[in-house]
């Protein structure tokens, strides 16, 4: 190697002497081609690949958002890229989507196994069906405030759909259980049912009133740094509104429908 302090000129650089196995040593000019340039100072790598990091950080509004308008910004202009580079959203955005997809997973396993508790717990695969006959409507719920409230489906919105989710079963196990109750007394099970449903009436409105209420402050983003927890309390909000009138009115009417099939068999 030659010393830095020889190297004074570019007409040094070329006189660099390279060594080979053919014959004597060649300079440096006759193997390439060497002229002055501009470039970065210090230089960032991703494995063994040259990047250059763009850092944003995220205010007003919630990251999943930004992320989809960026994803938007770079499809668009993917074709201006130079050959052989690329543009590549990561941290956050990456944390974000990595949990996205176990959430979405999550969420299908808690119904599952949501189901298979009740039915060891109820000894039927009857009821625990009628329990869960109100998950559709929360989900339809959460979807439509979510975008009533133009809130993007994120991390903490699929959170808040899994609490919405066991409010909303806990809510029909009430119901249903006194349904149960009732079934031997009552003449029909439509009687059992409407009963359930008149009785239980107070006890499940309290219980969702109480839940949404207590979730108004985060849905509503007050505060510095709020926004990112409201999808949270939107989708509890909105999954909860769809599943207490499908506990109070679906609810009954599956149960006495079911069960009246099964007495007249």
């Amino acid at each position: 190697q030659s010393p830095q302090y020889e190297m004074d000129s570019l007409q040094d650089l070329r006189n660099i002497p390279v060594a080979n196995s053919v014959g004597a040593p060649q300079i440096l000019a006759n193997l390439a081609s060497l002229q002055r340039g501009s470039g970065l100072a210090n230089v960032s790598h991703y494995g063994i690949a040259p990047v250059i990091d763009l850092f944003g950080s995220v205010s007003g509004t919630d990251l999943g958002s930004v992320s989809r308008s960026i994803d938007d910004i770079i499809a668009r202009n993917s074709k201006k890229l130079v050959r052989g580079s690329r543009v590549v959203l990561r941290g956050q955005v990456e944390t974000m989507r990595s949990s996205f997809t176990g959430l979405i997973g999550g969420l299908a396993f808690s119904i599952v196994l949501v189901y298979m508790l009740i039915v060891i717990n109820f000894q039927s695969w009857l009821d625990p069906f009628i329990i869960i006959s109100a998950l559709p409507a929360a989900l339809a719920g959460i979807v439509w405030f979510l975008f009533v409230t133009h809130t993007t489906v994120s991390v903490p919105a699929l959170t808040g759909s899994i609490m919405c989710m066991g409010v909303a079963t806990a809510n029909s196990i009430l119901v249903v259980s006194f349904a149960k109750e009732q079934l031997p007394d009552a003449e029909s099970a439509d009687e059992a049912a409407l009963l359930a449903g008149f009785t239980r009436f107070r006890p499940v409105l309290m219980t969702a009133l109480a839940m949404m209420i207590g979730m108004m402050p985060m849905a509503l983003g007050l505060g510095e740094g709020s926004e990112q927890n409201a999808p949270l309390g939107r989708a509890v909000i909105g999954g909860l509104m769809f599943a207490t009138i499908a506990t109070l009115f679906f609810v009954p009417v599956f149960f006495g429908l079911l069960h009246g099939r099964r007495r007249g068999a």
